[in-house]
């Protein structure tokens, strides 16, 4: 059996690991439960995933990747090896070449750091490509034509803005604004207004359920259980979509001002192809009810969210892993 190409979108909150030839094989948490005691690995995944909030003191879950880097190199490998075993992507005398997506401005040992990872997990030769040019590959756009494209990326820890042409990146933009970002803040907004504590899964079923960054365009109400600050009984609360937009609003405006800013730095002929092409939203952010309209209104340009905008970066490395010639020269020494 020979090792097969795999492309990897190694998530702040997800991993997605993309087969050559059989696409999207794998679409997990980026969490990993260890014991404390014996520093044993229990669980990685959607099993961790079900634990986060709901261990005993020796047991913790923990998410090693943060803000779209490494922040626990041994979990991460622990991770991956776990994940490409699962998958058995090694042949019998060969290992897999890797294609990793990484945000944009992610220092040189950030990326060593991530090539180590993948290479002690099991992969043979391993290429890095920005996150964003492979999200905008899976979204359906040609990028390697002279001719603008926008696309807003936003995942768990980093929101990537990047405006691409002939297969490269003109302008950029990561910040650490993204889905874990929002979900915090509608974790603090309903400690501070109600004095109830709730947990991050909590909040990220708000953010899914209820939640729009446009105001008026949505209006729901959502049941959640909490722990009363003052007594430290259990309570129920019913939360609405217009509370969220408002905590919800400095988070956005973050994005929509790193978006202005890679648009200011853009040549004018690429403004122009931008206005024609629109901007593409990409990652699990961009399902957050109303950013298209909100980012349409602000930047004066089209909006559009990609089909698959979660999948999109695996999507890209598939297509990546097809064209191998064009990031082989991207390999890392």
């Amino acid at each position: 059996m020979i090792a097969k190409d795999i492309g990897i979108d190694l998530g702040t909150a997800n991993v997605l690991i993309h087969m050559k030839g059989q696409g999207i094989v794998l679409n997990e948490p980026s969490v990993v439960a260890i014991d404390k005691t014996t520093n044993r690995v229990l669980a990685v995944g959607e099993e961790a995933h079900r634990m986060v909030g709901r261990t005993p003191g020796n047991i913790v879950a923990i998410r090693p990747l943060k803000d779209g880097v490494i922040a626990d190199f041994d979990i991460t490998e622990a991770m991956l090896k776990h994940f490409m075993n699962k998958l058995n992507v090694k042949g019998l005398m060969s290992k897999p070449r890797i294609l990793i997506c990484c945000p944009t401005n992610i220092t040189s040992v950030e990326q060593k750091a991530i090539r180590e990872a993948a290479e002690k997990s099991g992969g043979k030769t391993v290429y890095l490509e920005e996150e964003p040019k492979i999200a905008a590959v899976g979204a359906g756009m040609d990028i390697f034509q002279p001719s603008g494209n926008m696309v807003v990326d936003i995942g768990g820890g980093t929101t990537d803005v990047a405006v691409l042409s002939m297969g490269s990146i003109v302008t950029s933009a990561s910040i650490k604004m993204a889905g874990d970002n929002f979900d915090m803040e509608i974790l603090n907004y309903i400690k501070k207004e109600y004095k109830l504590l709730i947990g991050e899964r909590t909040a990220e079923e708000i953010k899914k359920n209820i939640a729009t960054v446009y105001q008026g365009s949505r209006n729901e109400e959502m049941e959640i259980r909490g722990r009363d600050m003052v007594s430290g009984l259990p309570r129920v609360l019913t939360v609405y979509s217009k509370e969220i937009e408002l905590a919800l609003r400095e988070s956005i405006a973050v994005i929509v001002q790193a978006a202005k800013d890679v648009l200011e730095q853009t040549p004018p002929e690429l403004s122009a192809d931008i206005i024609d092409r629109g901007v593409i939203l990409t990652g699990g952010g961009a399902l957050l009810h109303g950013l298209d309209v909100l980012l349409a209104e602000e930047l004066k340009v089209p909006v559009l969210v990609a089909d698959n905008p979660m999948d999109c970066v695996a999507i890209g490395t598939g297509i990546m892993l097809e064209n191998m010639d064009k990031i082989s020269k991207k390999k890392l020494i």
